[in-house]
């Protein structure tokens, strides 16, 4: 029979179908799985509507079958066929979907999901096949056709024979280069893996003989092979069931099994959309982080199907970054695809599956503040700090999602608490949300700067991850509650009788004297309101905090080398240091600049700050020590 061309345009066409749409040659075995469980919705629905259709629920399968000698690997189906017609205007024209008509002419209705969209996925096929047949018979026709081509240079359409209705796809596997692996279409486990990855929630059986081994009867130790039909797909996903049916065991299962984590999820829902809009998804809470996690290689997103079918492994769209720790799957028949199936066009559909997710995230997290603390704590532990990442992100556009879920270890509970719990004990009289922030809890649970507010009773966060109080300088308030670091220079507490003991004009002059003798290191010596048994620390003025600066600094490659928090030497008056500062300014002014650069050193050292000389600091302390 002579060659028929291609209906379109031919092999420019074809060859962009083959070599630009599809990423990954693995694809073609979906398309093709995915186009045969069309072919069998279309008679399993013909069998609805028509009563001389007689089917029995054993007949709808798939079935795909490796010949290694010959290079052959066949997908075969018992759905509705093709005639002659059909395969010349299905297969003659690419971009021709039959099951788009079938769906355009409204007949799929009763449930029946059809995959196909576009009419091109049969035409992966010849990314890995040099040849491609298919051998069909179509539903209540005697007649069966081959269909016969090597690609873009056309097809023939012959008769043929044929016993059972339903299409047989027969591809000549192409043999491997330095570049590409063929043989792996040819091998058993390969294609059983494939099938597990991309269509093992197909609802119908994909059968497959599988290569097994059994002891010899009557032997102990010699083996035999032996083939044995295998069903490689699980149907029904599990989150198409009802969450009736489920055990805690079944969800933890599929964590493992789709390896979501190596252990148990922190936590699970399962969730059901009906509407304009409709999806079915399984969200889980890892208990551990990925090692990978807080770094640039980590990838985030949620599994995307369609009708059961894997178009995406990582769905970055549905997640926000600060919630990328969740893992789990969507599976949705509503979304907008691209042609290949494989990325996503940006929809109103998926921007609003990606809208409920956030929210469903969210209330489960405030659950689990609630009921279960424990977990939440163990939580935040591993992925508290993606939360204040996202606090800080997109200038604070994300406060009112995270603002709840934050922690931080209170100065007063030991422990982690939330901005609302700290809210629900401010004293009367207090104004501020009160932090500090260090190294570790220890560090911060000793600076001086902590003893006027831990003396008024206050309550004081404790900033520990480098993020904090960036994510704090954006959030400005909670619930009309500024926060104040305990290093302001300005708390805004008054103690009664100090002003008139350290504001005399006489310890102005020392303290003048000492500042000109740091050398511009600090903006102002002056005699602290905070400091009960501590000589000294440092206070900063302004938006930029000493920790701040610290973090900053520590930064690779940072731009911000000339960056400095306006700091401030605050004096203990009442110390018994302040004698000797007395005593130094009024007979040794040299020994006083000693004094002021090593108290200002300690005061550095104190922050956790690197101390500009440390030679010339040790050679001061001993002299001081000496005299």
């Amino acid at each position: 029979m002579a060659k028929k061309q291609f209906k379109s345009e031919s092999k420019r066409l074809l060859d962009l179908m083959i070599n630009s749409i599809y990423t990954h040659k693995e694809i073609f075995l979906r398309e093709l799985i995915s186009n045969a469980s069309d072919a069998i919705d279309k008679s399993y629905y013909k069998s609805l509507t028509d009563n001389s259709i007689e089917f029995n629920k054993d007949d709808f399968y798939i079935r795909i079958s490796v010949d290694e000698d010959e290079r052959t690997l066949k997908v075969s189906d018992t759905g509705i066929g093709m005639t002659k017609e059909e395969l010349d205007s299905n297969l003659g024209t690419i971009a021709k979907s039959g099951s788009f008509d079938f769906k355009a002419n409204n007949e799929a209705k009763d449930g029946i999901d059809i995959i196909g969209q576009f009419g091109v996925g049969f035409y992966s096929a010849f990314m890995v096949a040099e040849k491609v047949t298919v051998i069909t018979k179509a539903l209540g026709s005697e007649e069966a056709f081959k269909w016969e081509s090597y690609g873009a240079d056309g097809y023939t359409i012959t008769p043929c024979e044929k016993d059972t209705v339903g299409t047989d796809i027969i591809m000549k596997i192409k043999k491997s280069t330095d570049d590409d692996d063929y043989d792996e279409f040819l091998d058993s486990y390969s294609i059983k893996n494939l099938v597990k990855k991309y269509s093992n929630f197909i609802k119908y059986p994909i059968k497959m003989m599988m290569k097994k081994r059994r002891k010899k009867e009557g032997s102990e130790n010699e083996y035999e092979d032996y083939f044995e039909d295998e069903i490689l797909n699980s149907m029904v996903p599990i989150w198409r069931k009802n969450k009736s049916e489920l055990e805690p065991s079944d969800y933890e299962n599929f964590y493992m099994e789709k390896h979501f984590g190596f252990d148990k999820p922190l936590k699970y829902t399962h969730v059901s959309v009906e509407g304009i809009t409709s999806y079915n998804a399984i969200l889980y809470i890892p208990s551990r982080a990925p090692f990978d996690f807080y770094t640039k290689e980590f990838e985030k997103g949620l599994e995307l199907y369609s009708n059961g079918v894997l178009i995406m492994n990582k769905c970055g769209d549905l997640l926000p970054d600060y919630f990328g720790f969740v893992q789990g799957l969507v599976d949705s028949a509503d979304l907008s695809l691209n042609i290949s199936r494989e990325t996503l066009q940006h929809d109103r559909q998926l921007q609003f599956i990606a809208k409920k997710i956030k929210e469903k995230i969210k209330s489960e997290l405030l659950s689990m503040i609630k009921d279960e603390r424990d977990n939440y704590v163990a939580f935040f532990n591993n992925f508290g700090r993606t939360l204040k990442f996202g606090l800080y992100s997109e200038w604070g556009s994300n406060k009112e999602t995270l603002q709840d879920l934050v922690m931080f270890y209170s100065s007063t509970e030991k422990k982690l608490v939330t901005l609302d719990e700290y809210i629900s004990r401010m004293k009367d009289d207090q104004k501020y949300i009160y932090y500090a922030t260090g190294e570790n809890v220890n560090n911060i649970a000793k600076l001086p700067q902590t003893e006027l507010v831990s003396e008024k009773g206050y309550e004081i966060l404790y900033f520990t991850d480098e993020i904090d109080e960036f994510a704090i300088k954006v959030l400005m308030n909670y619930k009309e509650k500024e926060f104040k670091s305990v290093s302001s220079a300005d708390l805004d507490l008054k103690s009664e009788g100090e002003e008139d003991k350290k504001d005399s004009e006489e310890n102005k002059d020392i303290f003048s004297f000492m500042k000109e003798a740091l050398n511009g290191r600090v903006k102002e010596v002056r005699a602290s309101k905070r400091l009960k048994t501590h000589p000294v620390c440092l206070a900063a003025e302004g938006e930029l905090s000493i920790e701040m600066e610290k973090v900053l600094k520590a930064m690779p490659d940072n731009m911000a080398n000339d960056v400095h928090a306006e700091k401030i030497l605050e004096i203990n008056t009442e110390h018994k240091m302040f004698e000797k500062i007395k005593n130094a300014y009024e007979n040794d002014k040299e020994k006083l600049k000693k004094l002021s650069s090593v108290m200002y050193s300690q005061a550095l050292l104190i922050e956790g700050l690197q101390i500009e000389d440390p030679v010339q600091y040790a050679n001061d302390v001993y002299e001081l020590i000496e005299q």
